[in-house]
C-alpha cells in the first residue's frame, strides 16, 4: 500500500517571521535558532535544522476535528528557511527515519484505530502495513520521546 509523508503548509507561518520578539511573545512564540545538528525539525520542510540556523518555536493545533476526542496541540519548529516539502511517494525523509516516532493511526472520523513507538528506519514498512487496513485514513507522526507533533501521512 503505498503512502504519502505531508508536511505543514507553509502559508500560515510566513507572516511570523515579520514580527519582532514581543509580539511573537504575545502570541505564544519564540524566535530561535538550532543550538545543535538534529534538535530542531522543521515541520514545513521536513529537514532539521542546521545549527545556528533561524526558526520559530510556537505551539500548533495538528488535530482539530472538533467531534474527535482526540483534538490535540503542541510545540512545533519552522524554519525561517523553509520551503515546503514535497514528498515522493512511499518516501521517509531523514528527519522522520533517524527518530524514535509515536505514531498513531486514525479513522476518517479521527478515531484512533492504532498507535505504536515506532524507529524511524522501520516506518515505511509499518506504514504500509497499517495502510492495508482500509479502516485507517490518516497516520499521525510524533516524536516518542517529547510527543511533539511532526508529520501525517496518508494513502495514495
Amino acid at each position: 500500500m503505498s503512502f504519502r509523508i505531508h508536511p505543514l503548509p507553509l502559508a500560515p507561518f510566513q507572516p511570523l517571521f515579520d514580527l519582532d520578539d514581543a509580539a511573537l511573545m504575545r502570541l505564544g512564540a519564540r524566535r530561535m535558532a538550532a543550538d545543535a545538528p538534529h534538535a530542531a525539525p522543521c515541520r514545513v520542510s521536513l529537514v532539521d535544522a542546521e545549527p545556528g540556523e533561524r526558526l520559530i518555536l510556537l505551539n500548533h493545533r495538528h488535530l482539530d476535528a472538533p467531534a474527535s476526542p482526540y483534538r490535540g496541540e503542541g510545540p512545533i519548529f519552522v524554519r525561517e528557511a523553509a520551503a515546503e516539502a514535497v514528498s515522493a511517494g512511499d518516501d521517509v525523509p531523514d528527519m522522520l527515519g533517524r527518530r524514535l516516532l509515536s505514531v498513531r493511526a486514525y479513522d476518517a472520523d479521527w478515531m484512533m484505530t492504532d498507535a505504536d513507538v515506532v524507529e524511524g528506519s522501520a516506518l515505511a514498512a509499518r506504514l504500509e502495513d497499517w495502510f492495508a487496513d482500509p479502516a485507517v485514513s490518516t497516520i499521525h507522526l510524533h516524536t516518542a520521546r517529547r510527543g511533539c507533533f511532526m508529520a501525517a501521512a496518508r494513502r495514495t
